[in-house]
């Protein structure tokens, strides 16, 4: 068989606010080569394409060329699956309905499928991560805000739209004096779980209690949840506080998620997670005292298996294969 037929590669594009990662991936799920666009240095959507194939096109042609490749498969914000469109995309340049799957595809004569980096991350643990061989799980990142992607016999969960699966908008406080998410909800898991959220927890529990705290020493609104992890790893008593309260938070939201699917595992990915058992132990704690009796003891809590650096171009690429 020539090695055209079987179409060895995929493209792997990760695309954020700050910066479009994109790295061609092999059927083993190696990176073989990388490169970088600052994304929002383009405020043409045409402008930031000829930026990303002026890198992508060399790399596609160093690997054979585009006979070569299976797909292209992009990870991006408010990106729907359906319609390979990114649309009303707060953190991208490029405002209303942008087709940008067919506009990578007429530059680089490749397949394209596109979907939102949540589903992107579930994609990518279940073709190389801790998700292999399971059918029903849900992935939550827990970065900058919340988001998720849903597997459910073992096919991603779009909804009708492309659009299902927003479980960080999931309402965790219908007080009236619930947090305002960046949607402009209130309440939402977000608000609460994402490392925005345990630095607003951090803010809220330093004004309401007087107790002495390592993270007094840094000014109220640069706080960030990495500062609340170095503090309670010196043992700081309000750092393992926020923790307990966002992990309880985060762990009884996660007890609903399990009601609605019964998944064998929710895989958590992100920034967050790096703060190991002082986030999971009271997300596990609280699973535990409130899921329901028929489903205790059936969904693992684990940690994504994908390396940081790698994730993000690796979960886009597992979409690729199906581009």
């Amino acid at each position: 068989m020539e090695t055209s037929a079987v179409k060895p590669y995929v493209v792997g594009m990760d695309i954020g606010g700050t910066n479009t990662v994109m790295g061609i991936v092999d059927q083993r799920g190696n990176i073989l080569a990388t490169d970088t666009v600052k994304t929002g240095q383009y405020e043409q959507v045409e402008d930031y394409v000829e930026a990303v194939c002026a890198k992508l096109i060399p790399l596609i042609e160093k690997h054979g060329g585009a006979e070569n490749f299976r797909g292209i498969g992009i990870g991006a914000p408010n990106a729907n699956y359906y319609r390979g469109t990114i649309e009303q995309a707060s953190n991208l340049p490029w405002k209303g309905i942008v087709p940008l799957a067919e506009m990578f595809k007429q530059k680089t004569g490749v397949p394209v499928a596109m979907t939102n980096d949540a589903n992107a991350a579930a994609l990518g643990e279940m073709t190389y991560g801790a998700a292999r061989g399971m059918k029903d799980f849900i992935m939550i990142t827990l970065g900058t805000g919340v988001g998720s992607g849903i597997v459910i016999n073992g096919q991603m969960v779009y909804g009708h739209d492309g659009f299902a699966g927003e479980l960080g908008h999931v309402c965790v406080d219908r007080s009236p004096e619930a947090r305002l998410c960046g949607c402009g909800r209130r309440g939402c898991l977000e608000a609460y779980c994402s490392a925005t959220g345990v630095a607003r927890t951090a803010r809220e529990v330093l004004v309401a209690n007087a107790e002495p705290s390592l993270l007094r020493e840094v000014p109220a609104e640069q706080i960030t949840s990495k500062d609340v992890y170095d503090a309670a790893v010196k043992g700081d008593k309000l750092a393992l506080e926020i923790f307990q309260r966002t992990g309880e938070i985060l762990g009884r939201a996660i007890v609903d998620f399990i009601a609605f699917s019964s998944p064998e595992a929710i895989v958590l990915f992100g920034g967050l997670t790096k703060s190991g058992e002082y986030i999971m132990r009271p997300i596990r704690e609280a699973v535990e005292a409130n899921v329901m009796p028929i489903f205790k003891g059936k969904a693992k809590i684990i940690l994504s298996e994908l390396k940081d650096a790698d994730a993000a171009v690796l979960g886009a690429s597992a979409l690729g294969w199906e581009a």
